[in-house]
């Protein structure tokens, strides 16, 4: 659906214009001509102009964690969906993750992805193929095939690796077939609660996983990506000690590290209600871990924010928390739940935010994240002074299972643009374009 290609051009007038990565920072002006930034400057026409005056501009955001659930459970969410929903937060690139039913953990899975990809996606989606034959833990995947497949990266998201010895054999498998790899950090001996096993936990009579299960296993996936020199990115950080680990090797290895707009903005005491809606793994931990996790993304020690958009049917999610399934949905509220907790509080500039939401991860994945001249015009117009209410009616996404349901937020995206061409359009008779 993405046309890079686009001759028609745009100049998107007047905007507050923030781009960490080039330095950005003013109303100004911005030309689109063949799917690129072609010109910034004032007074800029052309024979389109998107009056932006009184919004945002940034680069377009990057999430490197997400489940789209295709395929198997299109159900919950498809591509379709999915990168609409990416659009309408105003992610211009997506990282899908392998596991789905079947797992994409074969060269014909990963093909068939790409090509319904390049069909389907609203976005730029990148498709992560398993680390090991069905997320096991015990069998390496044909790495290089799945590579000449389209596999952007390998993951053993959603079950971690158990194995150190599996897990040190596939980081160097990675690295000879030139693939990132990311991990889903979970000692699965030590996670053996739905909660975060602290005063929550105990108070709600739920059994805990602790802390240590993350730990334990950051510490040696860090360890080996120092050893084997692995292209390696810890995803979904959630505890202070995990994010300090990281912080410790981000010299001594090829390692990057993200964290969740819920890990930093929701706490342990949301398990009192004992609602199933709010089981996610990592689980919420407590404010302590938050503001660690926090101080580590405010200093760069935690490098992008990645949502971790995980779709849930309602009959999965309508249940005690014991039972239910663990997973957020994520790509629509992550700017919004971010600049309203921690961009309004003042413990969080909004130039890193952008910087982590784009400019970091985008440079990650090699595509977008700046909006300097020639860079691909993946872009996202933002109205910081939008207050909205998350509800079931406000989500594109085919899933309803955000933890922010009921809860009003400041900032909402308005327009996103992918390859110079909108693919998100929330108010059209505001926007309509002039010609």
């Amino acid at each position: 659906m993405l046309q890079d290609n686009n001759s028609a051009e745009l100049v998107i007038r007047q905007a507050h214009v923030l781009d960490p990565a080039t330095g950005l920072d003013g109303t100004m002006d911005v030309r689109l001509s063949s799917g690129r930034v072609a010109e910034i400057g004032q007074e800029l026409r052309g024979p389109r102009e998107l009056d932006a005056v009184g919004l945002h501009l940034f680069p377009g955001f990057v999430d490197v964690h997400a489940h789209w659930r295709t395929p198997g459970r299109e159900d919950e969410e498809d591509i379709q969906s999915g990168s609409a929903a990416a659009a309408a937060g105003g992610f211009t690139s997506v990282v899908m993750m392998p596991n789905t039913d079947p797992i994409v953990d074969r060269p014909v899975v990963v093909s068939g992805l790409v090509r319904r990809v390049e069909q389907e996606s609203r976005v730029r989606a990148h498709v992560a193929a398993a680390l090991h034959v069905g997320l096991a833990g015990e069998r390496l995947t044909e790495m290089r095939l799945l590579k000449q497949a389209g596999a952007f990266c390998v993951s053993d998201d959603g079950l971690g690796t158990a194995s150190a010895g599996v897990l040190r054999n596939g980081m160097l498998y990675a690295r000879s077939a030139g693939l990132p790899v990311i991990l889903h950090c979970e000692d699965p001996t030590l996670a053996t609660g739905v909660v975060h096993d602290g005063v929550a936990a105990s108070l709600a009579g739920l059994p805990g996983s602790p802390a240590s299960a993350e730990d334990a296993a950051t510490a040696t996936a860090l360890i080996l990506a120092a050893e084997t020199g692995a292209k390696v990115h810890i995803t979904h950080v959630s505890t202070a000690l995990s994010a300090a680990l990281v912080g410790f090797f981000e010299d001594r290895a090829d390692v990057t590290a993200d964290t969740t707009p819920h890990h930093l903005t929701l706490t342990e005491d949301l398990v009192s209600t004992l609602e199933g809606l709010y089981r996610v793994n990592p689980p919420l931990r407590p404010d302590g871990d938050r503001g660690g996790v926090e101080r580590a993304l405010r200093e760069g020690v935690l490098d992008f924010v990645a949502t971790d958009h995980a779709p849930h049917a309602s009959e999965e999610k309508e249940l005690p928390i014991e039972e239910a399934a663990p997973g957020f949905l994520g790509h629509e509220t992550a700017l919004a739940a971010l600049y309203t907790d921690l961009v309004l509080d003042g413990r969080l500039s909004l130039a890193r935010l952008v910087e982590a939401m784009s400019c970091a991860p985008g440079q990650w994945v090699g595509t977008g994240g700046s909006l300097a001249v020639g860079a691909a015009a993946d872009l996202a117009l933002v109205d910081l002074s939008e207050e909205w209410t998350v509800g079931r009616s406000t989500l594109i996404s085919r899933s309803s299972n955000s933890p922010y349901l009921g809860r009003t937020l400041t900032g909402r995206v308005v327009a996103t643009i992918v390859g110079g061409e909108p693919v998100h359009d929330r108010t059209g008779a505001r926007f309509g374009i002039r010609a």
